[in-house]
């Protein structure tokens, strides 16, 4: 089925959101999957038209069009609906991190999005975790806020998509396309299916992810900060490359001498901290590991020699931190960010970058949208899709598998086709926090590999504490950050027994149906199934359900401090054999028994893992 609407100025005096429109506002109604939607916004000179289309039962998307003959800024405009608020337990956004409560109409919900920041996308969940409305955008260059709230008077849920609420530079024509779901499945593959949908674009199309880049990594951020050497790195190296981990990532520092975390001397990246990179990228190579280096894409501090190179070529200064941002818009500057990271490649065999600061390349108030001095794009986020677009091509030339890291916020779906590889913004020794954040990229990311942040932790904690930090990241690739030559021998021991379980489980754990209970707690049990196996883990004392028809192999990991476990069995009878595990992977019970339908209790140790085999 396919609907046109074609209006042009037309305006409308009506009752919406509890105020009547100006009559200098242009409107046009639709239905879109049901829900009576406003189009709003002064819409100068510019056509619209609006066509509809629905691809499956409970799916439908609006096409929007603008034209104008003679091109002009857009204009801002906005599409509004609303609904009942029954049975909407919260939100789903890529940054409503750990509070997923829908706001009140005068102080809604909502979400910015644009190329190097977030996603476009809200889910309406229920108390169930199902879907009630998830509605996302195909704009993922241009900024759109999408935002939902609950008005007091009424007990209706008021949503709203909004373009164009920045300066944008003349058009002709623009389009884009609004997605309604309304199908009552779980909100998590709800969320799939819109990552798919992005995928399907030519311009959102993603990067082929490497095998080495769904494996552990070995970061040196937390471990080292700044102060990195060769001798110390490759020790570490050696340590966790008998632990299963296949790569590491030298972070900030190796490019300068100053310690002082700012970046007034970045943007030249001369290896002054470790001169002897091309043998240091030989040795990690001769460990079978492949390396990956860090650097900071925007920038240009102040003291560096690629500043009176590039000057007048930014789009502001970072004060507090001695640095320029560089303006993407210029030809010279995408030459030399692209010739930078080519000329590294080829020199030190690198197999991977970490690029940081994505999402400093914005423009402001006061940046000149026009394509004078220089300049050969008018938008920042049209430029910096050019600029990464012909990097990574670039890049792929020289090795098909470079591996690119990219963190939150900017892991978007236009992030994915230069990115393989996104990662949990920093969340230092909170592995909570590490569990919010991965999980909220898992559910958008679809093949990318989702990482999560470099695990740390304090030396003096037990280690069922120490082992939370990698319970909480299971369903990502894990990093490690901490000192390995120097951590105790039982947290040692910890980390290799969980590297072990998660290499041979990566499958289900990476590959899997993947779901996130009950967002609107913040992920208390994460479980995925993949064949015949599912494997859970409860971070809270919780209900774990077993459905023993279905899968022959179970595992419940135990990511809290209390021992108990409740299972409630599904199903016939069955035998099964069962083996309890503690953090350093010593049995502490194994077994064979017959489970019944109904609830269940084990002692499984803090930390530890119960798993089940059946066998008949």
């Amino acid at each position: 089925m396919e609907l046109k609407i074609k209006k042009r100025n037309l305006v409308w005096f009506l009752l919406l959101f509890g105020g009547i429109l100006s009559a200098q506002t242009t409107g046009q109604m639709f239905e879109l999957a049901g829900y009576p939607v406003q189009l709003t916004g002064d819409l100068g000179g510019f056509e619209t038209e609006i066509s509809i289309e629905r691809p499956h039962q409970g799916v439908e998307i609006a096409t929007i069009s603008l034209k104008h003959p003679q091109g002009a800024p857009p204009p801002g405009f906005s599409l509004k609906w609303s609904l009942p608020s029954s049975d909407i337990a919260g939100y789903w956004s890529s940054g409503s991190f750990n509070d997923k409560t829908i706001g009140p109409s005068w102080g809604p919900s909502s979400i910015r999005s644009m190329l190097a920041k977030e996603a476009p996308v809200i889910a309406l969940f229920g108390h169930d975790d199902t879907n009630r409305l998830n509605f996302s955008a195909s704009e993922a260059l241009n900024t759109v806020v999408l935002s939902t709230g609950i008005r007091e008077e009424d007990g209706m849920v008021y949503n709203e998509m909004s373009f164009f609420s920045e300066k944008h530079r003349a058009l002709t024509a623009y389009e884009v396309k609004v997605r309604f779901d309304t199908r009552p499945r779980p909100y998590s593959q709800a969320l799939a299916e819109v990552s798919d949908w992005w995928a399907s674009f030519e311009l959102y199309r993603p990067a082929g992810v490497p095998e080495v880049a769904r494996r552990p990594v070995y970061s040196s951020w937390y471990s080292y900060h700044q102060n990195v050497t060769m001798e110390d790195l490759l020790a570490e190296c050696r340590l966790a490359k008998k632990m299963g981990f296949e790569s590491i990532i030298v972070d900030d520092g190796w490019q300068t001498l100053d310690s002082n975390r700012g970046y007034a001397f970045t943007g030249d990246w001369d290896p002054e901290r470790i001169p002897e990179m091309k043998a240091f990228v030989s040795a990690v190579h001769d460990l079978d590991m492949k390396f990956i280096l860090w650097y900071a894409v925007p920038f240009v501090g102040e003291k560096s020699k690629a500043y009176e190179k590039m000057k007048g070529k930014f789009l502001r200064y970072w004060e507090g931190q001695g640095t320029y941002v560089l303006d993407p818009r210029y030809p010279e500057v995408r030459q030399f960010i692209i010739k930078t990271y080519v000329d590294a490649t080829q020199k030190w065999d690198l197999d991977g970058f970490k690029l940081d600061f994505i999402g400093r390349f914005t423009a402001g108030e006061d940046t000149d949208l026009t394509k004078r001095e220089g300049r050969d794009y008018a938008s920042v986020n049209e430029a910096t899709d050019v600029l990464m677009t012909d990097l990574m091509r670039s890049l792929q030339e020289i090795k098909p598998d470079i591996m690119i890291e990219f963190r939150q916020p900017y892991v978007g779906p236009a992030m994915r086709k230069y990115g393989n590889m996104f990662r949990a913004t920093d969340c230092p020794n909170l592995a909570s926090v590490n569990r919010i954040r991965t999980t909220d990229v898992r559910l958008l990311s679809g093949s990318t590999a989702v990482h999560s942040d470099m695990l740390m932790w304090h030396y003096d904690e037990p280690v069922e504490v120490a082992a939370l930090q990698m319970l909480n990241v299971m369903y990502s690739v894990p990093q490690i950050s901490v000192r390995l030559e120097d951590i105790p021998e039982d947290h040692f021991q910890m980390i290799k027994f969980y590297t072990d379980y998660w290499l041979k489980n990566r499958e289900v754990l990476l590959d899997g149906d993947f779901h996130a209970v009950s967002p609107l707690t913040n992920y208390p049990m994460l479980e995925s199934t993949k064949g015949d196996k599912k494997i859970t883990t409860v971070f809270n004392d919780l209900v774990v359900e077993m459905q023993l028809e279905k899968y022959t192999r179970t595992d419940i990991l135990n990511a809290k401090r209390s021992s108990r476990m409740v299972i409630a069995a599904l199903g016939k009878t069955r035998q099964f054999e069962y083996v309890v595990k503690n953090c350093l992977g010593e049995e502490i019970k194994k077994g064979s028994l017959q489970i019944t339908e109904g609830t269940h209790t084990f002692d499984v140790p803090p930390s530890g893992l119960i798993s089940f085999v059946a066998t008949q």
